[in-house]
Parts: structure tokens; sequence; C-alpha cells
């Protein structure tokens, strides 16, 4: 019987919410130190990070299996932990990435949790927040802007070649149509006429330059070592060489600072940065994971997708630019993707199955093998659905404790922290434990080939990669360029450990193609383009945006 439960946004929208000044009062920050967007909202002052802190916290990284289209409730989880820990009594902090508007109106919804394990406001977090994607999407396309003006004018004119720029242009939105256009038609005053196309701003380089800078200094070096293309001599050409760092710089000021919320049961979170993780490095800032360690005992923070792709990224990408190392992993499972990994069609997602749940849980069993490989047992947690069997928890629980591993089943969605409880109680335990040492995948000394076929074989199972002939003229230019040092940030499909999106379960017998590269030299890494990724996503059939609503007193409604 599927139970009733108010939509998450009813749920959000009929909870209590406090002051921001009194959630910023429970980690010690005083008032005049919080900039305020209205009575439940505040960004945080650099100057509350303390390094020495940092290094005493506990940092939590909650990550999932390859997920069904609609998402299996990594968030949820992660916010459910936090509530649970500051449940048994623990002095707990989530920090979180901000929501992007494509999911928010295409298909997945947003990224503020669900059920009683939610951030609020709700409504705020979903739609604009506090400007932080704005800022990015002004700083990218500033650049874009800058680098059309030198190839107009006579008298600076760095000899930029047009058909050599590889920087694009960003929107937050779903819109396939811009992927790739035509721009400065209409005549001389309309500028040169090239071919251009724009990312979501999730995959834009500024956004994985905020998420990986150290304070306003770095992040202003990092964008003036963005490379923009070449010129006819074939020489790079970089952002700093246009002047652009420092405006880009100045409209990204206050998106620096990270985002003070609040949970449904009152708890600090943090929120900051928004890069997805199939086409981006899907992490939260380093700032923010330092500010919530500089003010929590544990902090409970979370990367996108699957563990193939944001756990990867975070340990191999974040851990390595930040000096941090997680102390706990916790990997979310549902009883759903398990069937659907094991063959289940949609309309049987909700039905139980053990011979498909036993097939399925091939996939989470490659994932847990992949966190054990950087020294981590992780905890699993089984995030609770209403059409769970019995049955198939337990054999769940039980192939998991043949693996050493623990599962939990989780009941955050219904239940808030009370329901997260058990989960927190066993990554403690964990934690207090001291089994678990970091250490990363692969040396950033290797050669850009051996770190991709690495995580290809290592951490997808793959028999190897094949190389484009457009890739291979590319690696010559990371090597010429000396990119060919930095760590890589593969651009996958979330829904498969390979690069096919049908190949569901834990594929095996095959191959990862790289069909393309492009370099982030100031994020400071280089990315694999992996078969048909697209760095802008379209919309559905049906968008979300078609249900949602806004009454003639504000109330909003559609939003998930």
């Amino acid at each position: 019987m599927i139970p009733t439960i108010p939509s998450d946004l009813e749920i959000a929208q009929s909870a209590p919410i406090k002051h921001i000044k009194e959630i910023a009062a429970r980690l010690q920050i005083l008032p005049d130190d919080l900039h305020y967007f209205g009575k439940t909202k505040a960004k945080l002052p650099l100057s509350l990070i303390n390094e020495e802190k940092v290094k005493q916290s506990k940092l939590i990284l909650v990550t999932a299996i390859n997920p069904t289209p609609a998402g299996e409730g990594k968030t949820t989880v992660a916010i459910g932990l936090a509530d649970g820990l500051n449940k048994i009594g623990k002095n707990a902090i989530a920090v979180l990435r901000e929501p992007s508007l494509g999911p928010v109106f295409g298909m997945k919804g947003g990224a503020a949790g669900g059920g009683y394990a939610q951030v609020i406001p709700m409504e705020d977090i979903n739609l604009h927040f506090t400007g932080d994607f704005a800022a990015v999407e002004k700083a990218n396309n500033l650049l874009s802007a800058l680098i059309d003006n030198n190839l107009q004018s006579k008298t600076r004119s760095l000899n930029i070649d047009p058909r050599t720029i590889v920087w694009k242009r960003v929107m937050d939105m779903n819109d396939r149509a811009l992927r790739q256009i035509v721009i400065g038609l209409g005549g001389a005053a309309n500028g040169i006429p090239r071919e251009d196309g724009f990312n979501i701003t999730p995959a834009s380089e500024v956004m994985a330059i905020l998420c990986l800078s150290k304070d306003l200094e770095d992040l202003k070096n990092r964008l003036g070592n963005i490379l923009i293309g070449f010129t006819y001599d074939k020489k790079p050409v970089f952002a700093r060489q246009l002047n652009a760092q420092g405006a880009m710089a100045l409209l990204l000021k206050d998106a620096i600072k990270p985002n003070l919320v609040q949970t449904l049961e009152g708890n600090p979170a943090i929120l900051h940065g928004g890069p997805f993780a199939n086409i981006a490095q899907g992490t939260n800032t380093i700032i923010a994971t330092k500010m919530g360690l500089s003010l929590a005992d544990y902090v409970v923070t979370e990367a996108g997708f699957g563990a193939d792709l944001g756990a990867e990224k975070f340990m191999n990408i974040k851990c390595g630019y930040a000096g941090l190392a997680p102390h706990a992993i916790v990997l979310v499972a549902t009883i759903r993707a398990l069937r659907h990994h094991g063959g289940a069609k949609k309309d049987q997602y909700n039905t139980p199955d053990m011979v498909k749940v036993a097939l399925g849980f091939e996939n989470l069993q490659k994932h847990i093998e992949n966190c054990l490989k950087y020294g981590i047992a992780p905890v699993v947690a089984i995030n609770h659905f209403y059409s769970d069997s019995e049955e198939e928890v337990q054999y769940v629980k039980d192939r998991c404790a043949q693996m050493g591993v623990r599962a939990v089943l989780t009941q955050c969605f219904a239940h808030g922290g009370q329901g997260s409880a058990a989960l927190a109680e066993a990554v403690t335990a964990a934690i207090n434990s001291n089994k678990n040492k970091f250490k990363p995948l692969y040396d950033w000394n290797l050669s850009i080939e051996e770190k991709i076929i690495t995580i290809a074989t290592q951490i997808y199972g793959a028999d190897g990669v094949e190389f484009s002939a457009q890739a291979h003229t590319q690696l010559k230019i990371i090597n010429s360029l000396g990119f060919d040092r930095l760590p890589v940030c593969m651009a996958k499909t979330q829904k498969s450990f390979s690069d096919d999106e049908t190949k569901v379960g834990r594929p095996r017998n095959f191959v990862v193609h790289v069909r393309e590269f492009e370099f982030a030299a100031g994020a400071g890494f280089v990315i694999p383009i992996l078969g048909e990724m697209m760095r802008m996503p379209g919309l559905p059939a049906v968008p979300a945006a078609e249900i949602m609503d806004i009454d003639k007193d504000g109330k909003i409604t559609g939003l998930s």
C-alpha cells in the first residue's frame, strides 16, 4: 500500500523556519559576520575558516550506486545523516551543492533533499538562491564577450584564430538548441561570424574554478589561467592576456562566500557551488567544506550521481587540491535501483523481485569494491521505499556483510533525523574504528592516457580505452602545454559504469571511448569526453516546468 505523505514542497512550506541568526549562533557565528539574504539565508565570510580545526574534524562523503533516471535520494540521505548525527548528540553540519535550474525545470527536480530530510527555504534554494549561479554565468559570458571584442579589434588584437576558440557561453537551463550555434551575423558592426555554442552553467570552468579555489586571490589567478584558444601561429591564448581575471573575480566577490541555511529540524547546512558530476567534478567548494570543518565536528558532504563519477572526482581531484581526506563513505542504494540494475523495467520498479535484486546487487558490489580501493570500507545506506520487502532488504544486508561491509536501513525520507539515527551510529562507529586510511587512485604524475586507463579499468571495470583520432591530436596539444600532469575529470553517462547508458548492472567485456578533450587549465584538470556525452542537456518530452505555477498570493506549486 502506498503511504500517504505530503509532497516535498508541502512539507517544506509547512515547516517552522528559524531566523538565520539562530542557526549561526549554534555555530558560534556573530550576527555581524553574516551577509543576510532575508531572514532565512546568509553568506559566511572566509575569515571563519580555521585550518587547525579543519584537521581535527571528521569528513563524511555520501555517494551512491548508479542511479535510475529519477535519482535515488543521495542528497536526502546526506541531509538525513546530518540530522541523525545531531540527533545522537554530535555537532554535525551538512555541506552540499546548490541546485541548477536545468534539472529543476527538466526531469530530475531540485537538490534540496526530500520528504522530512530537506534543507529550507526549499523554494528559494531551488530558484536562484543567493545568485551564485547567475554570478558564474555572468563571469563566464563576460570572458566570451571580451574574446569576441578582441577578434573585432584592429589595434589590440591578440591574433586569435576564431576556429580554435574553445571557450563557450553558458546558461543555467537545459536547451539543446544552443549546443552549436553561429554568432556574429548581420554585418561588420555585429562582430566576426564564427561557430560557438552554450554549455549549461554547472559545466562552466568558472564553476569548477569557484569550487576549487582557496580564496579570492587564488580564484583570480585560476581565472587568468583559463585557456581560450590559439593564435594563427598556434600559440595558446589565456584569459589573463585579455586582462579578464580582475573583472571576472569582481563578479564573483560574493559568490565565493558559502551560503548558510538550515534543515527541517533546525540544524545548520551550508550550500555552495554546483557542478554536475557527469560533465564536471560534481562536488561543492573547497571553501565550503573547510568552512564546515571549521564550524562543526562532523561534516556530511556529497558528490554527484554514482560513486564512479562524483566520488571518484572527489577523491582524485578535490582531495588532492584541498589536502583533505574523508574519514568515512556512505554508499546509498535503493531496492528500486537494484531491481532496475537487475533488469526491471520502469513499471516494475515497485514490484518486489528477489531475482532482479540479486542480479542488481552486482552494481552495488562493484561500487563497494571501488570504495575499498581508496582504503575506505563504506557504510551502505539502504534508502527505504514503501515497496521494499523485508526479504530483499535482508538479502542486501547479508551480501554486504559477506564483503565485510555494514548495510543499514535508512528511513530519513519519512522520519527525518530519527530515521537516520541508526545510520549515524554506524558511521561514527566506522570512524572511531580508525581502520579507514584514505589513498587516491592514481598519481597525478602519470600521463593523461595512464590516468584515464586507470579510472576506466579500475573503477568502471572496462577492458581498455579507445581514443579517437581527434583525441590523439588533442593529447599532443595537452602534452605540449604542460597539462599532462593534471588530474582528469571524466565526462560520462551517470546511468552506467560504461559509456553506454543502456549497459546497466555491472557491465563486463566493454571498452570506453574517448571522443575528444576539453581543457580546464584554470580549474586544474583535463576533461575527457566519453561516448555521446553533451555538456548542454536537453529537456525531456514532458518538462517539470509544465506543472509548476504561482498563485496571486505568491504560493508556489509543482516544485520538487
